[in-house]
């Protein structure tokens, strides 16, 4: 696995290229004036919007993690440390992106994600937490924008399709590359610089929130340290974090003596943390058989807990590879040794579901839904359940049950939309897969779908109302995005 850990940070726009040249770059991009540390220029419900249309932008971009179990591990570990930060009612949403670069970055209205790269490479809970706490002090601070310098305005949409587009960049310098240059063709510049200041700012006051939300503050210097080290076996191909923003020793030395104010404890991995990180390891792999060698030769090592992770690695493993009999016997025996613990208990309910057998699945998942009343994860995957078993009424009720949290996630619009088609409602279908195609960031297949609702027999006046208001509102969103192009 390529390490290229870039610590991106959106100042409205990402804070890093990946490209060997930026260095090089002698024309400054710069940010219209959104706002200051005050946030005086722009308004909350502004923010708001812009975070929700880079959302989308993104999910269009880069493959963003849709599994139940892994949101709500990486939501409840931002939603701490934000909650100890100094910014507990800012809004923050946090995701994973499935991609094997080392990356983590903090966008628009408080949208912070996390590579599953970098979540595998690291070695405690603490040090995901550290890269976390720095994301989130970077919005707190109000480093987005006080980075921004007034240069011209873009719409909303643009910005936020721009933004997604740099991100990209990271990983495809071309596109990224291209991104950049569109933005300077329509003569409006941005700058993305972020401060060495800006840097030292959020270690201090990413570590200040590690601490007080019972994460070890040593893991930040840790991981830089490590990070630093693995450069050396790169040569030229320097990791581009390594390269535009070095971790260098004094950054480490502070980092490190901050640290030590700290009166000295161990700190134990959660069980979640362990599980999320062998589950993103599954199922980012291009090498099963590998991978499976890699658990099982921690069947015999560490403690018993970790034993009982990396048994719980190969049974994804095989699962992944539908060897259905094999995931069966491994989660059959953790479930039944570990029977309070959701995660065996899922995997051994999703086995069921793979290999088709419906009728098993469905009687797992509603014991499941029994045991365990407010998880969403396993709600969501029960739904999915009835939805493959021909349960349409009943995976209905069940969608209308989940928070109003999850009815915002894209799955949601896409099992509701093959619920209306298994209820042969084709418009109330189409409707719901225009809104999944518009969280998306698809908005041209929003608007496909929308018509395609319209055309639908039957309509009543009240849905007929829905789509009109949809289709001008989708329509507007894309004519002011492409008003900059």
């Amino acid at each position: 696995m390529k390490l290229s850990l870039h610590h991106i940070a959106l100042a409205l726009v990402l804070a890093f290229y990946s490209t060997s040249q930026q260095a090089e770059i002698t024309s400054k991009i710069d940010l219209p004036d959104m706002g200051d540390s005050s946030g005086t220029i722009i308004t909350p419900a502004e923010e708001k919007e812009l975070g929700e249309h880079f959302f989308r932008s993104l999910h269009s971009q880069v493959a963003i993690n849709q599994d139940a179990e892994i949101q709500e591990y990486i939501q409840g570990i931002g939603q701490k440390l934000a909650a100890n930060s100094d910014g507990p009612k800012l809004p923050f949403h946090f995701f994973v992106v499935m991609e094997n670069d080392i990356n983590a970055f903090a966008g628009p209205g408080g949208y912070v994600g996390v590579n599953s790269g970098l979540i595998v490479l690291t070695e405690a809970e603490s040090e995901l937490a550290s890269v976390m706490a720095h994301e989130i002090a970077h919005v707190t601070q109000r480093h987005l924008y006080r980075a921004a310098e007034a240069a011209g305005r873009l719409s909303i949409p643009t910005m936020a399709a721009t933004i997604a587009a740099i991100l990209l960049g990271t990983q495809s310098p071309a596109l990224g590359q291209a991104a950049i240059m569109a933005v300077m063709g329509s003569s409006v510049q941005f700058q993305i610089d972020f401060t060495r200041e800006n840097e030292m700012e959020a270690d201090r006051v990413g570590m200040q929130t590690l601490q007080e939300a019972k994460y070890d503050p040593r893991s930040m210097p840790t991981f830089f340290e490590r990070l630093q080290q693995s450069s050396r076996y790169y040569g030229k191909d320097v990791p581009e974090f390594l390269r535009t923003h070095p971790v260098t020793a004094s950054r480490i030395s502070d980092t490190r003596g901050r640290a030590e104010t700290y009166p000295y404890k161990q700190y134990s991995d959660s069980l979640g943390y362990q599980l999320i990180k062998a589950k993103l390891k599954a199922l980012s792999t291009n090498d099963d058989a590998g991978t499976a060698k890699y658990f099982q030769s921690r069947l015999k090592q560490g403690t018993s807990e970790q034993k009982t992770v990396a048994q719980y690695g190969v049974g994804l493993v095989a699962l992944k590879a539908q060897k259905f009999a094999e995931a069966e016997s491994i989660f059959q025996q953790l479930a039944k040794e570990y029977p309070g613990q959701p995660h065996y208990a899922s995997g051994l309910a999703r086995t069921a579901l793979e290999a088709k057998n419906y009728s098993v699945a469905l009687a797992r998942y509603k014991k499941l839904t029994e045991q365990f009343p407010e998880n969403e994860a396993i709600k969501f995957e029960y739904i999915t359940a009835l939805v493959r078993s021909g349960e349409a009424e009943t995976a209905k009720k069940n969608l209308s049950s989940l928070s109003y949290k999850a009815q915002k996630q894209p799955e949601y619009y896409e099992l509701l939309a093959q619920v209306y088609s298994d209820l042969k409602q084709p418009a109330e279908s189409h409707r719901y897969l225009a809104e999944y195609y518009y969280a998306m960031g698809q908005i041209q297949d929003a608007i496909f779908q929308i018509r395609l609702a319209q055309q639908s027999k039957g309509l009543n006046i009240h849905l007929s109302a829905i789509l009109r208001e949809r289709m001008d509102f989708f329509i507007n969103e894309q004519i002011e995005a492409k008003r900059n192009e």
